[in-house]
Parts: C-alpha cells; structure tokens; sequence
C-alpha cells in the first residue's frame, strides 16, 4: 500500500476525531422521536421521573454530539442543547398539528397512531422539524444529516433550512423535494413527486432565495414542479398533477393540464389551463 496515500487517510481520521457519525446521529433521532411519541417506541416509561432523565440524558447526547461535531457550536454546545430542548414543546405542538393534518387529508387512514406508527410523511415532517431548529440555531452538518436519514428512509428531501408553517400534510411522499429556501404557509398539502426547486443552481446564487413560496391552504398534486425563487403560488390554490410553473399564480388559481385534440391530426396535446376560482 502507498505510504502516501495511508499517511493522507490517516490525517483525515485525526481531523475527524469523534465527529458524529451519520448512524449515531439517527439514533439519537429515533431514541428522540420514540420518547416523545409512544407510538414509535417499544418503552413505556414507568413515571413521569423516569421519563424526565430520560430526556436529561438525550440532552447530554446532544450536547457530546454538538461538542465533538466540525463547527463553531463547538463552543456552545451546552448552550446550544438546552436551548433546543426547550423548544420541544413547541415542536411537539406542531408535530401534532402535522399529524392531525395527515389524518383528515388522507381518507385511508384509520388514527393518528396509525400516522404515527406507518407514515413516511410523519417521519420525514418530525425529522425536519427537529433539524430545523438546529438549523435556526445555526448548528452545521447534522441538521442535514438527520433529513438525509429521513430521505434515504422514505424518499422525502426537505432540506433543514426551509420554511414550513403549521399543519403540513405530505401524502405518500415517495420523490418530494423540498429545497433549502422554500417558504411554505399553513394548511399546504403535498402529494408524492413533488419539487419545489431552483431554476438556477449556480454556486454565487447560493445565498439568494432560489426556491418557491407557497402561501396557505394551498395542495400541490403529485409531480407537479414548481420553481424559482420569484415564484409564488397563491393561498387556496390547487396545481395539478406534473404541472411545471417557473412563474407565480394569484390566490383562488387552479393550474392543470388538459388533454386537446388537434383537428385534423391524428392524436391530442396536452396545454396547461389556468383558472381562477373566487
């Protein structure tokens, strides 16, 4: 073996000293999201006491994970892990929010345990909402290490540093891309293969907003892509499936594609019809 090469993989062991890995991160996800869920957990906790050191505990891992991790958190990562935790309650809300979302949009589904316990849209929403928070607390890395476990589990990629307001409902999920700028509103409701994407990925437009807003109440059927950071889609508008927009609608719109056939040809062509309904 080059001795160069070995010494060259040995220097990035040593500057990677118990840097968390992506495994461990995972399960301090899974350990957290089981603890504040019991539906996703085989433990029942015996009295609230022991519940309380329970969390007292996961707030150490995440203080040794902030710790040991390649950034400036480095410094306050005790700081940084009780600020974290004591957002939980609030994320809890919203998580309950997210579920109760799932349960009245989807009609298949039989409880919110049911969500709990089977729903890829609930994981990947619970892992993004935690790695929001880390994100907002400006903690590199393992933000999107947990989204990253949650896409590899259920093929939804949120990235942590979008915006998404209460009562989010992901149904099936499976292809849904959400990009690291996108600002979505309250009540919105996405169906499998959605992107909300840039309509530029170059390097220097990294810290502009390259990824669409959608305003409240909105649903975004299966396929549809919808990109640019200009882009707004309307409070209580609906865009069909596999319809592209690089270009805002008004609120009240229905975007969608409708089969026309062309006289005097054999076959039909598919245009986009655009409606305002209110």
């Amino acid at each position: 073996m080059d001795k160069a090469f070995l010494n060259k993989i040995f220097e990035l062991h040593r500057s990677c000293d118990r840097c968390p890995s992506p495994q461990v991160v995972a399960s301090f996800f899974n350990d957290l999201l089981g603890t504040l869920f019991p539906d996703y957990t085989q433990y029942a906790y015996r009295n609230v006491k022991e519940l309380e050191l329970h969390l007292e505990k996961l707030q150490l891992s995440l203080e040794e994970l902030l710790y040991y991790n390649i950034g400036p958190e480095r410094e306050h990562a005790g700081a940084l892990a009780n600020h974290f935790f004591n957002a939980l309650p609030r994320i809890h809300g919203l998580l309950q929010g997210d579920i109760q979302a799932m349960f009245e949009g989807d009609p298949a589904a039989r409880s919110e345990h049911e969500i709990i316990r089977s729903y890829p849209g609930f994981y990947a929403i619970a892992a993004y909402r935690l790695a929001h928070e880390l994100h907002e607390l400006g903690v590199k890395t393992i933000p999107r290490i947990l989204t990253e476990h949650a896409h590899g589990k259920t093929g939804i990629d949120i990235h942590p540093g979008a915006n998404i307001g209460p009562h989010f409902c992901i149904d099936h999920g499976t292809g849904v891309v959400i990009g690291e700028t996108s600002l979505i509103g309250t009540h919105v409701k996405i169906y499998q293969g959605v992107t909300l994407g840039a309509l530029s990925v170059e390097k220097e437009d990294a810290d502009t907003k390259r990824h669409p807003t959608i305003e409240d109440h909105v649903v975004l059927y299966a396929g549809a892509t919808i990109l640019g950071g200009a882009t707004t889609v309307g409070h209580h508008s609906v865009i069909g499936g596999n319809v592209w927009l690089t270009r805002s609608v008004p609120a009240y719109s229905k975007v969608y594609y409708q089969a026309q056939m062309n006289m005097g040809e054999e076959g039909a062509s598919d245009v986009m019809v655009f409606k305002q309904y209110k």
